[in-house]
């Protein structure tokens, strides 16, 4: 397949070729005939791209707060690689999709019915079904794709809540402003719409509007004010894209007592209190489509909402907009500007910028160009290997395997075959950019290649023991990221598989290759009496509703993360673990507490204990991790990564680094060297067991204190 990425270090959009997405359980598999180009959301986008490192910083300061908490804690040269990383991260554009379903995942859908989803810019896409609506036979492709667009408006409206007769005022009236003032229109409402485009105005008259252009010289607080025949304006919906508080101070100005204003565009916020104090005005934020817009439960799970309690679901108003359009009550025609090929589409970008006054931009498909449903693509000519190396396959794509695995992987001399991701897409961003041979949407493909001995799998912790143990059962040895696996029963068979195998198995406890921490092991082997460990890993909150909060996809933060401390702390004791405490932060009016502020304390076989407080309530100006340890008489204490102290240590006293390093190098050296030498391997494979099975088993406990 084909589709749309936008570099957002340049602002330069390209057409790339990809694997065609999976066909998943719960979406449908469709073959794109229009999109269509949100002209305001898109070139936004394309705007922030071409702008430079200061425009971007001023535009989201916000993102400058968390880069110089980062600075703070991880090191300048760190933080520096984590923001070129992100921004040098292309990323899909698009959301107003139509096309022909391939395969269906869902009893409501079926091959060959005709929808709307808001699937990207690209020929072939894969869209969970709540997201997805059928088009009445009656609606061309072209009208459509103006549905997702429409909903936005949709949202906005239903927020205000207009009533028949109502005078409203819609501020900014591009794309979605216009498609706003015919929906107020149809219901029965009086409109004034406000904009500095003189041509979109003349299109607001075409659908009965007043209007007023403030770049005329028109005030647009006064027309509100004689357009209400001076009792003030009952709603303002705001869809103008600007820094200015404008728009919203206006609206406050013109709005008559307890009149509502919603913001469906983007707008400064600095509002006078006076202004909404004396009216009691009402003011909303619309969030995008609708209700189920950003829940996991809602959109990639397509756990519907009950109608009687949520009328209007994002679904919902796809299909609303989509009866106007086959009743005659919204005209799209007269906003589709420009129609161009899709193999075209950088030059529809180019009008983005070059004009101005573009309003729909739709990107036409013709699949009949090329085959569209190929699961793998190559990426690179197919050298010879020699025997004996290393040849890696990558399953998963994402931001830790881009910017950390795959870079280690290729500096330790391992060949990078083929890589895989779900969608396709991001496969070959991260193939291309590192030199894979080829990128594949087919994990099974990838994992059963026979040219590949070694399998890297960087994917949702939910599938880290099926693809290991499908790995391993193929004869193939497996690195995997931790976590091994969620359950108890996981782990069992992944034992199993590794005995069958009697391959390389290796979890990316990259924190004991670290070389502050090896350093710390030279030293503590001098030692034979017990040793004493505190480890703080302050990890910061993250939302409850994040996926590796989810029990069942990312196993919660423990066996997510804090694994991590359970087998740094197994290899400076060097002994087996015998004991397993653990308590998390007891529940309040005020907070249901997650197993994320929690202690553990282990011991040793050798009479070493430790605890480990993994908080997400600390400061993020404190150190992320800290370790110390206390034995015989000295104390040893690192600071995230970069900072080393000795205390009372005969010999030592400090180490410091430029740049952190938690090992991820050397660790994944470790395993090239020991798939191609056939030597030891870098953790003994009881040690990564036993480590798994505690792991589980503090989850487990701090679980059942709920």
């Amino acid at each position: 397949m084909k589709q749309i990425l936008q570099n957002l270090s340049t602002g330069q959009s390209e057409l790339v070729e990809a694997p065609a997405p999976q066909a998943r359980r719960g979406s449908l598999l469709i073959d794109t005939t229009v999109s269509l180009i949100s002209t305001g959301t898109e070139r936004m986008l394309v705007d922030f791209g071409k702008s430079g490192l200061i425009a971007k910083a001023r535009s989201q300061p916000e993102k400058v707060r968390q880069v110089l908490d980062k600075v703070a804690t991880d090191g300048l040269m760190t933080t520096v690689d984590a923001v070129r990383s992100k921004l040098g991260q292309p990323i899909a554009l698009g959301y107003c999709n139509v096309g022909v379903v391939r395969e269906s995942g869902v009893e409501a859908f079926r091959a060959g019915d005709r929808v709307v989803s808001n699937g990207p810019h690209a020929d072939v896409v894969s869209v969970p079904k709540n997201l997805c609506a059928r088009i009445p036979d009656t609606v061309s492709d072209q009208a459509a794709s103006f549905t997702v667009v429409a909903s936005i408006g949709l949202q906005g409206i239903r927020l205000a809540q207009p009533t028949l007769g109502e005078a409203f005022v819609v501020t900014g009236v591009g794309l979605i402003g216009l498609l706003t003032v015919q929906m107020l229109r149809a219901q029965g409402c009086r409109v004034l719409a406000i904009d500095f485009d003189a041509a979109k105005l003349e299109l607001a008259r075409g659908f009965g509007a007043e209007t007023c252009n403030p770049g005329a010289g028109e005030d647009p607080v006064a027309a509100g004010l004689a357009f209400s025949r001076g009792h003030g304006v009952d709603g303002v919906i705001v869809t103008a894209s600007t820094k200015s508080s404008d728009p919203i101070t206006q609206a406050a100005q013109m709005s008559r007592k307890r009149g509502r204003i919603v913001l469906v565009g983007v707008t400064g916020l600095e509002l006078n209190r006076a202004d909404f104090y004396e009216k009691e005005l009402s003011f909303q934020v619309s969030c995008s489509y609708g209700p189920g817009r950003y829940d996991p439960a809602y959109e990639d799970r397509g756990q519907d909402y009950p109608l009687g309690f949520v009328r209007w679901t994002e679904q919902r108003n796809f299909e609303a907009v989509l009866d106007m359009l086959a009743a005659g009550k919204l005209d799209v025609a007269s906003l589709l500007s420009h129609r161009v090929p899709f193999e075209e589409a950088p030059r529809a970008y180019d009008l983005l910028t070059t004009d101005k006054t573009a309003l729909g931009i739709a990107l036409i498909y013709d699949h009949a160009v090329a085959p569209r449903h190929a699961r793998t693509v190559p990426l690179a000519a197919q050298p010879v290997v020699a025997a004996g190396k290393a040849v890696v396959g990558f399953v998963g794509a994402g931001n830790y395997a881009s910017r950390m695995l795959i870079p280690a992987f290729k500096a330790a001399g391992a060949h990078l075959q083929a890589i895989s991701s779900a969608g396709g897409t991001n496969a070959v961003v991260a193939g291309r950019r590192s030199g894979f041979a080829e990128a594949t949407s087919d994990t099974d493909a990838l994992i059963a290649d026979p040219a590949i001995n070694a399998v890297a799998i960087v994917t949702r912790h939910n599938s880290h023991a099926r693809f290991t143990e499908q790995a391993l059962r193929t004869g193939k040895n497996v690195f995997v990221e931790k976590p091994l696996a969620l359950t108890s029963t996981e782990l069992e068979q992944v034992k199993a598989a590794h005995a069958d195998s009697g391959k390389h198995l290796m979890i990316g406890f990259n924190r004991r290759f670290a070389p502050q921490v090896q350093t710390m092991k030279r030293l503590l082997d001098t030692v034979k009496a017990p040793k004493s460990f505190v480890m703080v890993m302050n990890a910061g909150a993250i939302p409850t509703d994040h996926w590796t909060q989810d029990p069942a996809v990312g196993g919660g933060r423990i066996i997510g993360e804090a694994c991590h401390y359970i087998d740094l702390m197994r290899f400076l004791a060097a002994a087996p673990i015998v004991s397993v405490q653990a308590r998390r932060m007891g529940d309040t009016d005020a907070e249901t507490v997650t197993e994320d502020k929690a202690a553990i304390t282990l011991g040793f076989e050798d009479g070493s204990f430790g605890t480990i407080h993994y908080l997400a309530n600390g400061g993020a100006s404190f150190p992320k991790e800290r370790i110390e340890v206390f034995a015989a008489g000295r104390s040893l204490q690192l600071d995230n990564f970069l900072k080393l102290k000795g205390y009372n240590w005969p010999g030592f006293k400090k180490q410091t680094l430029w740049r952190q390093d938690k090992g991820q190098t050397a660790c994944t050296a470790a395993f090239v060297q020991a798939v191609e030498t056939g030597g030891q391997a870098p953790i003994p494979t009881e040690e990564l067991f036993e480590v798994a099975g505690v792991t589980i088993n503090v989850a487990e406990i701090l679980r059942a204190q709920t």
